[in-house]
């Protein structure tokens, strides 16, 4: 049958289709009701910012390109995290759960702290930190408060049991801890390959007690390519091979033992579902070799307080010695959430682990 609509009118369809579509995305639902973060420098968005330690950033040129400027977050902007939560749909960034307060801790908490790790003793040269297990502790803390808010625990049980639960942690448990033999003991006493047994296995535990908290839905970090960081290439040299082998061999059992410990908590939890994310992605086209900023800060690796970073922040992986920029950790947030790649996401990516 023949159109009797006018020109104008077939125009005026798909664009009144398309305001529809805008307003139901304005008020769309979050894909889970909240997402808790646990981890390290690379998830801390302003744990650190009271402590007394060298692992902390809310100075200036932390922060140039993130609206609030300095936030405690070791990037020049956003974290992985703050991409991964607005591509779940949710209308604020998390809050450090040093900052939590009110009904906003229902939509999740970010429990991470810059020089954290899965052992306790990892990073106490820096200064204070909360180490996983610390981390793990304050998240029930919130759970407690989350109860009060909803006025019974079957209800609040409910409620996180939808929740993502990240946890990316591991990488300062080599490079402020096996890798500082003057420091720390850890080398003397494990091999590489015993060490990520006994990492791996403290992680393990570390998860159950998340588990047994009432999570379910969990969203697992391998640890990426420390030894390609420009810190490490400064301060190990590269001997002319583009990364610093030691140190990426050294932390490659880690994520060899991790893979199997998430596929074994699958099949001995049924009613939760484990996730393992692979952090590392192609540099192509992008300044790896390098930081953005003058570094020299903190413990060498960090930004030098109000120095005058690159212009072109976005064409850089690293803001400083080891932290990546706010341009990788876009991608990375991406491949996180939506990458098909069995060697990016494995059993399935973060969009689809809010699914089951």
């Amino acid at each position: 049958m023949e159109s009797k609509l006018k020109p104008l009118e077939l125009v005026a369809i798909p664009v009144l289709l398309a305001l529809l579509n805008l307003g139901n995305w304005a008020n769309a639902v979050p894909q889970v009701p909240c997402y808790f973060i646990f981890g390290d420098s690379l998830s801390d968005n302003g744990n650190n910012n009271k402590l007394v330690t060298s692992a902390k950033v809310n100075y200036s040129p932390y922060g140039i390109d993130f609206p609030q400027r300095p936030t405690g977050r070791f990037s020049n902007g956003r974290t992985m995290h703050d991409f991964i939560v607005k591509l779940l749909g949710f209308e604020d960034y998390m809050p450090p759960f040093t900052e939590s307060e009110g009904k906003n801790i229902l939509n999740g908490v970010n429990y991470a702290s810059g020089a954290a790790g899965i052992r306790d003793e990892t990073g106490q040269h820096r200064g204070g930190r909360f180490p996983l297990t610390e981390q793990i502790k304050n998240h029930k803390t919130i759970i407690s408060r989350i109860t009060a808010l909803m006025g019974n625990d079957s209800a609040a049980k409910s409620h996180l049991s939808r929740c993502i639960y990240s946890v990316q942690i591991g990488s300062n448990d080599y490079i402020n801890n096996y890798f500082k033999p003057e420091l720390y003991n850890t080398s003397q006493r494990y091999a590489p390959p015993e060490y990520a047994t006994v990492l791996v296995q403290q992680l393990s535990d570390q998860l159950k007690t998340l588990y047994d908290s009432g999570a379910r839905k969990f969203a697992v970090y391998g640890l990426g390519l420390i030894g390609c960081t420009p810190d490490a290439r400064s301060v190990y040299g590269t001997e002319g091979a583009p990364c610093v082998v030691k140190l990426n061999e050294g932390a490659t059992p880690f994520n060899e033992r991790l893979k199997p410990l998430l596929d074994q908590l699958n099949r001995n939890l049924t009613d939760a579902k484990f996730t393992f994310l692979n952090p590392s992605g192609s540099a192509a086209g992008l300044v790896a070799d390098s930081s953005c900023c003058q570094t020299g800060g903190g413990g060498g690796e960090l930004c030098l307080p109000n120095s005058k970073p690159c212009d072109n922040r976005n064409q850089y992986v690293f803001w400083d010695g080891v932290h990546p920029s706010d341009a990788w950790n876009e991608l990375v947030a991406k491949s996180a959430y939506g990458s098909e790649k069995p060697e990016e996401a494995q059993p399935f990516n973060i969009q689809k682990l809010a699914l089951q």
